[in-house]
């Protein structure tokens, strides 16, 4: 991170994402929205940007209010933003002169003239210039006209914010110190000079370093015992911080700071050291004499080392998030009070939830903030479809394995810790789904996966326990765990360094068969596609187009022939594609004998885009293909989970309705 205190030294931002604010404590809150304006800075390759004030502004336009109170100084507040991993902190000198620029200045010579942006992020109520007369009105239609987008977080998310900081301030001054670093996000810390003191420590045994804090509108906790943790260098030791007048040695001191740091010698006066405040131990009190007093100590030191420990084991729990659990929303709001609750119940906890949001125009993203704020919410400034929110949104994701979960999908147990087991066991498994059956008949398969899915010899893809729109009951029969060949992207579970290795989903996909795609060059390049029917979720299924949708007629019939062009044999497509293209005219003349003329006329579209597009899918081969190579585990596995007869003439001519009715011989064959 960068730190500019000279507006007129800024360097030239070509594009960036911007936020403003005062930032005090730079609390869960503010690193929420501090979150988001990295996402969009990421997503748009753009620079992320935090503007911030010094003095607060309360001092410049109030002078006579003595009642400000910080949980962070400016050099606390820098510390705090460089962990975010903001790319520049610009701090303003906040005067009077500034505070006096009307709306219009401050939009085009300051906000526009320094910064470029492409994305300004504010809060509901956020005004600004002279008398505050600018509002997100004005911003908004200065955007219009100089191309550059305005978040305004929500109400409720700002009164959040403003209640998180007023809570933080009451917590430390109750001595509630593990409140107060939940609500922050990070233990609460002070970074002081080491003074000389009385050197009364020493003699009994725990020498302290005396702080001395440089800003008057710190918050200082009350008087009493805290465990703490201290920072010397880039060295961190475990201690106990004592605030007060000393009662037990009478020498009528002043309030002090002093710190007793655990296995520490080293000579620090004239340094700076940093304190984060663990938690409370006890209230200060005086001893009858100084052996009463040692004795204090000493079990205040043990009772230190108890919390140290204790935190220290917290931490590393929290910080080893497994998986992450993410759901791709876009206008959720018909279907996630219905099956988010299941999910956040069942996900295991080293598993981390993500809501993924395709620029929704509903209240699902307020809904779930306010129902379900464990769940990490990453917002994308327009709809990419269920393929480029993906990508857009997993980019951002460093958890070892990836879940993606349709918002119409139910849980019903912890399948999940499992099926990350079995991946942990077996690292030639690049993607797993679970069992998915129906959410209105939970006795029957569905559409989106059932017990896997396998491709026919035509590539046309189809699943163990549903054949097109005929479903099975399960009954038991497909509960053996297999090697299939696509898994669906309804619950799908696949190595996130081999997704990123992969090129991801092809964004040009928008919606339905990306996962299939991705499937095979997982296994062109020697990885096992599986399902685990032992666990099982269910899936209501048509949630983001119905299955006689013409829009969705036209993806899949699109998108079936990009997944063959990019990815099938040369050799293979020579007789293929003419047979493909044909069977293809065949059932668009069948939806047109059936009165479904719209679904006709969708078909012939989705063949006139691929022929149109056949160079832009050449490239696209050449590309993903380079990738598949620089990935390579071993031997192409695509003759697994492969059906080498014509699915179409065994279902329409054969009338074999049951997956279990194929004639698998010739598969089997082509395995040996």
């Amino acid at each position: 991170m960068k730190v500019h205190r000279d507006i007129d030294k800024l360097p030239e931002f070509r594009k960036s994402v911007v936020t403003i604010g005062s930032f005090d404590g730079v609390h869960l809150g503010h690193k929420k929205i501090l979150d988001r304006v990295k996402d969009y800075a990421r997503q748009y390759k753009a620079t992320s940007i935090v503007v911030t004030f010094d003095p607060h502004p309360r001092q410049v336009i109030y002078p006579g209010d003595k009642s400000l109170e910080l949980i962070t100084s400016l050099r606390e507040k820098i510390i705090l933003f460089e962990k975010t991993g903001i790319d520049h902190l610009v701090i303003v000198p906040f005067t009077v002169e500034f505070a006096q620029l009307i709306p219009q200045e401050y939009i085009e010579n300051f906000l526009i003239k320094k910064f470029n942006p492409y994305c300004i992020v504010i809060g509901y109520d956020h005004r600004f210039g002279l008398n505050r007369g600018g509002d997100v009105h004005m911003l908004r239609s200065y955007g219009e006209e100089h191309g550059f987008k305005v978040i305004q977080i929500p109400k409720q998310e700002c009164d959040a914010i403003a209640v998180s900081s007023t809570k933080i301030r009451r917590f430390l001054k109750t001595k509630e110190l593990a409140q107060a670093n939940k609500l922050l996000g990070h233990p609460y810390f002070l970074i002081g000079e080491v003074v000389h003191g009385k050197k009364i420590g020493g003699g009994l045994g725990f020498p302290t370093a005396n702080l001395k804090i440089r800003n008057g509108q710190k918050i200082i906790p009350p008087n009493g015992i805290y465990a703490v943790q201290v920072y010397f260098g880039d060295d961190q030791y475990g201690g106990m911080m004592y605030v007060g007048e000393r009662p037990s040695l009478d020498d009528g001191g002043e309030r002090s700071i002093e710190v007793h740091i655990f296995d520490f010698n080293h000579y620090i006066y004239g340094e700076s050291l940093l304190v984060e405040i663990i938690d409370f131990v006890r209230e200060d009190e005086k001893f009858e004499d100084l052996e009463a007093l040692k004795a204090g100590l000493r079990g205040d030191k043990a009772s230190a080392e108890v919390i140290l420990e204790e935190y220290h084991s917290r931490k590393k729990q929290e910080s080893q998030y497994r998986a992450a659990l993410a759901l791709l929303n876009y206008n959720g709001m018909k279907h996630l009070p219905t099956f988010l609750p299941t999910v956040v119940k069942h996900c295991p906890s080293n598993c981390k939830i993500y809501l993924i949001d395709n620029n929704s125009t509903d209240d699902s993203v307020a809904w779930v903030r306010e129902n379900h704020p464990q769940i990490e919410v990453i917002e994308l400034l327009d709809n990419r479809g269920y393929a480029g929110g993906y990508n857009k949104g997993l980019q951002l994701l460093r958890e070892k394995y990836l879940v993606l979960i349709n918002t119409d999908v139910a849980f019903s147990n912890d399948w999940l810790s499992p099926a990350l087991d079995y991946l942990d066991e077996n690292l030639q498994v690049g993607a797993i789904q679970p069992k998915i059956l129906s959410y209105k008949e939970p006795e029957k398969f569905e559409y989106a996966g059932a017990s896997g899915g396998f491709m026919d010899i035509l590539s046309y893809p189809f699943c163990r326990g549903r054949i097109f729109h005929h479903s099975e009951v399960d009954e038991g029969q497909y509960d053996e765990k297999m090697e299939i060949f696509w898994a669906s992207g309804a619950a799908f579970v696949v190595r996130n360094e081999l997704f990123s290795q992969s090129g991801g989903f092809d964004d040009s996909y928008f919606a339905h068969m990306e996962e299939i795609d991705l499937c095979w060059r997982l296994k062109m390049a020697g990885y096992r596609i599986e399902c685990l029917p032992e666990h099982k979720v269910f899936h209501l299924g048509g949630g983001t187009l119905d299955y006689d949708n013409p829009r969705k007629t036209y993806l899949n019939f699109r998108n079936n022939l990009f997944t063959i062009l990019k990815n099938e044999n040369k050799r293979r497509l020579v007789w293929m594609l003419p047979t493909r293209l044909l069977l293809d005219v065949a059932a668009s003349f069948k939806f047109l004998l059936q009165g479904k003329t719209p679904l006709f006329k969708e078909v012939w579209r989705a063949k006139w885009h691929v022929f149109r597009n056949l160079p832009r899918l050449t490239i696209a081969r050449r590309r993903f293909n380079k990738k598949v190579a620089a990935m390579k585990k071993g031997r192409s596995r695509t003759r697994y989970g492969r059906y080498y007869y014509s699915i179409v003439w065994e279902f329409f001519i054969r009338n074999k309705r049951k997956f279990s009715d194929l004639n698998w011989k010739k598969d089997e064959a082509a395995r040996h």
